[in-house]
């Protein structure tokens, strides 16, 4: 099996959908003699954040010189981005040896009726692949919920995240923040530390505190008080947090909200044992980089990628563009996917938007451009309806005055594209 061959067969499962519970994932990691057992995780759940947090704890854990597993979703270019070790995707080498172990098992499955879905089997790769490169750590983000969700098969945890909670996939977590914060505190094991960023909806805070409570675990909240912004733009943040200084080469302010998560984390392992000190801590936060998170791809005229796809995310996203940025014209790129609260994130962005063009991302859950189109008219006068980002990305670039900005958002699977394109 080649590496394109196994991209592939993965791919092929997406056919079996999202179908959140354990019983599936267990009985694999019962036939590939659970590779994740004794692992030392940091598991973290969340709407918006867990990406940037759980990159940025890795980055901390390698400069402390550790092999660092991390496990993230989804990949914005590289498949693989999905599993990295020390910063790095694994090896395609690697990955193929993974699900060549996996395939045999899963005809076993199917015989008693179960088949695995997509994300089930590269959780279980991704299990493989720690496991066979002796991680020191790995720091684990869920993939949808927490409770049911593939990654919360492990048994033990070091430490649970819990990033900003929001309303998503409602269908399946729920139409409630209470709903939605007890899907998420799932992955709280018996007895562990917890960290919930601060800022959250009371309601959510309760649920999460109740389930720890109940567990037996110790709940840490960063201390906003004690955060000052120096300095905060579309480039990055430097801030200070119990006294230290520390720069984030991301954009936005909603950031400090993740990096505190970070370090809480950091300084809680220092006492389970690991050696990391203030400047690991320090250089980690610096190092943390998420493609296609308020990416600036171009300084002038200013072109930013980002794959905000939920009302929150572009909220932030609005909110930095409105503080931190001067323009005479802002033209957005938009690709949704149809599950997504298309109406009121277009209705966010529209508060800034001169113009929109909507895409289609090569996705079979992508919102066809001109149903799009159909929504952003309501937020925008001026809508165009591009059937492709290749179409798209050249014509607006082209056009662009100086003090002109050009946003593509809604989607990371557009931002993956735009990606390919652009470089």
């Amino acid at each position: 099996m080649t590496y394109n061959d196994s991209v592939s067969f993965v791919h092929s499962l997406l056919k079996f959908g999202i179908r959140p519970g354990l019983s599936r994932m267990n009985t694999l990691m019962s036939y590939l003699d659970n590779p994740e057992a004794g692992m030392p995780f940091v598991h973290i759940a969340g709407t918006n954040g867990k990406g940037s947090t759980a990159t940025a704890l890795a980055c901390i854990l390698s400069d402390a010189g550790y092999k660092t597993g991390l496990y993230t979703s989804p990949y914005v270019v590289h498949f693989l981005e999905r599993i990295q070790i020390n910063s790095k995707p694994i090896s395609e080498n690697l990955f193929v040896k993974a699900i060549t172990e996996i395939v045999p098992f899963l005809e076993k499955m199917r015989e008693n009726g179960d088949e695995i879905t997509e994300f089930e089997i590269i959780t279980a790769a991704a299990f493989l692949c720690f496991k066979r490169e002796n991680c020191d750590i790995v720091v684990l983000e869920t993939g949808l919920g927490g409770r049911l969700d593939a990654t919360n098969v492990i048994r033990e945890s070091l430490i649970e995240i819990i990033t900003s909670l929001s309303l998503e996939h409602t269908d399946i977590l729920g139409d409630t923040i209470e709903k939605i914060a007890y899907e998420k505190s799932g992955i709280i094991k018996e007895g562990t530390t917890v960290i919930c960023a601060y800022g959250q909806q009371e309601a959510a805070v309760s649920v999460i505190k109740k389930t720890a409570e109940q567990r037996n675990c110790k709940l840490i909240i960063p201390d906003s008080r004690g955060i000052q912004i120096i300095k905060s733009d579309i480039f990055g943040t430097d801030f200070v947090f119990e006294n230290s200084k520390f720069t984030i080469n991301m954009a936005g302010e909603h950031q400090v909200k993740n990096m505190t998560c970070a370090i809480k984390a950091a300084q809680i392992l220092n006492k389970k044992g690991f050696i990391i000190s203030e400047k690991n801590i320090q250089n980690g936060i610096s190092k943390a980089f998420l493609p296609a998170r308020i990416e600036v791809l171009s300084r002038s005229p200013l072109v930013i990628l980002d794959g905000g796809h939920n009302p929150d995310g572009i909220g932030v996203l609005v909110k930095l563009l409105k503080d931190s940025v001067r323009f005479d014209k802002l033209t957005v790129i938009i690709g949704m996917m149809s599950d997504k609260a298309v109406d009121e994130c277009l209705k966010k962005l529209g508060d800034i938007a001169d113009r929109f063009i909507c895409v289609t991302p090569e996705n079979p859950r992508a919102l066809k451009a001109c149903r799009l189109a159909e929504f952003a008219a309501k937020h925008c006068f001026d809508v165009t309806c591009k059937e492709k980002i290749s179409d798209a990305y050249p014509e607006v670039i082209s056009t662009l005055k100086q003090n002109d900005v050009l946003l593509i958002t809604g989607s990371l699977y557009l931002a993956g594209e735009v990606k390919q394109i652009s470089s």
